[in-house]
């Protein structure tokens, strides 16, 4: 692939060296003989078979896109970050990483890699069914992000490694791996960590944008060509290693971007009946899987765990398994919602949310907490550069009285099933007063 080293910009290349997928979001997203080869192999192509929001279509539907199309943006995100910083901090970039044309042009082919990688491991319906992740030894629980870098090492490593273009750049499928897990084997590369996972990271920039298109809401909605024009690179101080931040003058761009990962939470995937939803698919899912847990991310348990998909559970579905459970999704039963606390519980919210659980006794089916934090005021804050004056650093949170008042979402929803639901209302009146 030709590369004009003063960016490292890919130059124009002709139809036999770049392909063109038309995106609704980004328009055209263009990938070379390399990447398309990737997204050529099944453990890709599975993601055409993972919906993004799970049963969310059944609130919203519209909402019927997939992991394929997100992963595709991702890398085409990723890229206009790369891009940016490079060329607003290429100084930097090239006395304190010691980057070279040659560094600048690699790390942007193993970023788009990255990016396009970072969400093969996820399992039917996305984060509906992580909670059936099994345990590490250290009794963590897996992520999906250590499937997608155990798919990667263990299914792409021809893809990447055997590839005539990779003579160009020399990294493994580990260099890949590891910029996914952020873990030290990333090496130099874990500067770049920050464009796949951060506080304004290209994978949520993705979602909230392609979610919202799709379910056809404008909460998700922010300025991403402000953010792209001033993302920048911040040194670090006292021995702290430099990072992704932005400029001054798009600070108010990135409180936006805040706001809709709030907006978009509160009002599409902590909607109560999406929820309902995510309860019923855990449910059934835990009487369909194997010992009710898929399978650990090495091994034969990997390649068990690449044959589940969207379509796998939904044809066990109709053929009738999931138990109580999978009945509820395909009569499209679902539990109601007949209580939640404050976004923000405070103690006395706590003592009435107790009270109420004791009111519903067996009456209450599921209980489903937000356990949400929308913007960390450590270290990860983003960092704002004022190139005016003495060009001092200070993080989002110091600019943005919106971003430093905001506060976990720990809001409580309680359930019942629908043939309870009468008796159950009942019940939480007389606990709050109204009968």
């Amino acid at each position: 692939m030709t590369q004009n080293c003063s960016n490292a910009v890919p130059t124009s290349m002709s139809s036999a060296d770049h392909y063109e997928i038309r995106c609704p979001v980004h328009g055209f997203i263009r990938m070379n003989d390399w990447e398309m080869g990737i997204i050529s192999q099944s453990a890709f192509q599975r993601l055409r078979r993972i919906r993004q929001l799970a049963w969310t279509d059944y609130v919203y539907p519209g909402g019927m896109h997939t992991r394929f199309e997100h992963s595709l943006g991702v890398m085409h995100t990723a890229t206009l970050l790369y891009d940016a910083i490079v060329r607003n901090s290429k100084d930097l970039l090239e006395s304190e990483l010691a980057y070279n044309e040659a560094g600048f042009t690699r790390y942007r082919q193993l970023v788009r890699i990255a990016a396009l990688l970072h969400d093969v491991g996820h399992g039917p319906f996305s984060h509906a069914g992580e909670d059936l992740l099994p345990l590490k030894e250290t009794g963590e629980q897996y992520r999906h992000e250590d499937y997608s870098a155990a798919i990667v090492r263990s299914r792409f490593k021809s893809a990447i490694e055997d590839h005539p273009d990779c003579n160009n750049y020399g990294f493994t499928v580990d260099d890949v791996a590891a910029l996914i897990e952020g873990t030290a084997g990333a090496k130099q590369g874990i500067f770049w960590r920050d464009i796949i996972s951060s506080q304004m990271d290209a994978d949520r920039m993705d979602y909230l944008l392609r979610d919202s298109h799709h379910i056809g809401v404008e909460y998700g909605k922010f300025d991403l060509d402000r953010l792209i024009s001033t993302i920048r690179t911040i040194p670090g101080n006292g021995g702290e290693a430099s990072r992704l931040g932005i400029s001054y003058g798009g600070w108010h761009a990135a409180e936006a971007l805040v706001m809709a990962r709030y907006f978009m939470f509160t009002q599409v995937y902590f909607h109560k009946t999406r929820v309902a939803y995510d309860i019923h698919l855990r449910g059934a899912l835990r009487e369909i899987l194997p010992q009710g847990k898929f399978p650990k991310p090495e091994g034969d348990g990997l390649e068990e765990f690449l044959k589940w998909d969207d379509w796998r559970v939904l044809g066990c579905l109709s053929d009738g398994a999931g138990g109580e459970h999978g009945e509820r999704l395909r009569t499209r039963n679902h539990y109601r919602r007949i209580y939640a606390t404050n976004e923000v519980c405070t103690g006395e919210d706590l003592v009435t949310l107790g009270q109420i659980r004791a009111a519903l006794g067996a009456m209450l089916a599921a209980e489903e907490p937000a356990n949400k934090n929308w913007y960390k005021t450590d270290k990860t804050d983003i960092p704002v550069f004022n190139e005016t004056g003495d060009k001092t650093v200070a993080p989002l949170s110091y600019y943005s009285s919106v971003v430093a008042n905001m506060k976990a979402n720990n809001q409580v929803l309680l359930y019942v099933k629908p043939e309870d639901r009468t008796a159950a209302t009942e019940a939480v009146g007389k606990v709050l007063g109204k009968e």
